[in-house]
Formats: C-alpha cells, structure tokens, sequence
C-alpha cells in the first residue's frame, strides 16, 4: 500500500526554463543557445546539483568556454538571477499536493537541486504541507544515484514500498524501482493525467 508521495521539484512542482532569463539578459537568439549551452547544461551544472562545486567556481569555468566578455557578463547575470526568472509555480500542482495530503498521505522532496534552493524554497507548490525534503547539493549525491533514495528512506523512516516518486526525467524513476520504490515519470507535464494516475494509488 503507498503511503508517501515523493515529488521532484523542477519541471514537476515548478516550470524551469532557462531560456526565460536568457530572454532577459540577451538579445541575439544565438548567444541565449550559447550561454545555456555553456551554463544551465554544463557539467558544472550538475556538480552545483552535487554539491560538489560552488556558484563561484563553476562561473570561473563557464566563463572561460564563453569567448567573447560580453558573453561572460551574460552568463554571469544569468546565474545570479535564474531562480527569479527560469522558474515559476506549475499550474494545478498546489491542488494536486494539497489534495494528497488531505486524503492522508506524507508528501516529501527530492530534488537535484544547488544549495541556492532553499533561498526560493517558499515558490514550491504546497511547500507548507512537506514532511521533508532532500536536497542532492546537502547530501553530495544526485538522483539516480542509489545514496539519494536510500537517504530519503533512512531520514524520515521510510519503507521504500510504500512510496510513489514523480519525476520527470525516466532514469530518475528507474533508479527509485532500483531501490524498491515505484514511480512515474511526469515527461509530459500533464497534471491531469497524474491525477488520474494517483487516484488509482493502492
């Protein structure tokens, strides 16, 4: 029987698209390309998630792939206000949060995520209602590495049979059933048909 829901936060709870502050900062459509390309899916990206590398030191990195200064100046704005503009609360998640919680589910996190997250934590659909979170940068680990899951199971007392991942990316799903927990990935976007999929929860 499940239990818990346990949610991913970007591109589930929350619309992420680094295009929006690129929108922002840059004019020409191909510096955005150049500057997303060099910064939001940049290895350093992904070891900010790990907590393995520091806003500072990956800017050091993206900015020496990026030839031109004014390209630099652009990565660098768009690192220091991405969380305003990339993201925004996705439409119809609050609902479907609060209305696990009411029927007396535990509601929990896990996100790859920087430690920047719980400076905009508050923007999280239903945050209030959590029963926990972990956050890949505090635990120096990243979905679908197996540590992440079994944190998550070991901090709040839980058995991994009993609860239901969303996420929206098909290998962190595959490395939850790894750890006995089953999923569904949210590729989509489709909030309704997630709730149809949750309705049918035993």
């Amino acid at each position: 029987m499940v239990k818990n829901i346990v949610f991913d936060m970007g591109r589930v709870l929350v619309e992420y698209d680094p295009m929006r502050v690129c929108d922002v900062f840059i004019e020409k459509e191909e510096d955005k390309i150049k500057v997303i390309d060099a910064l939001f899916h940049s290895p350093e990206w992904i070891e900010m998630d790990r907590g393995s590398l520091s806003e500072e030191d990956a800017m050091v990195i993206v900015k020496e792939r990026l030839p031109e200064q004014y390209l630099k100046d652009a990565a660098q704005k768009c690192m220091d206000h991405w969380d305003k503009y990339n993201m925004s609360p996705k439409a119809g998640m609050r609902e479907v949060v609060e209305r696990m919680k009411q029927k007396g589910y535990g509601i929990y996190l896990l996100s790859n995520a920087s430690l920047r997250l719980r400076s905009y934590q508050q923007m999280i659909p239903g945050i209030e209602l959590f029963d926990g979170m972990i956050v890949s940068a505090e635990e120096l680990c990243i979905k679908p590495e197996a540590r992440i899951y079994q944190i998550l199971f070991d901090r709040y007392q839980l058995n991994p049979e009993e609860c239901f991942f969303i996420d929206d990316i098909q290998e962190n799903i595959d490395g939850a059933k790894a750890c006995g927990m089953e999923g569904y990935c949210f590729a989509d976007g489709d909030v309704e048909r997630l709730s149809t999929a949750l309705e049918q929860l035993k």
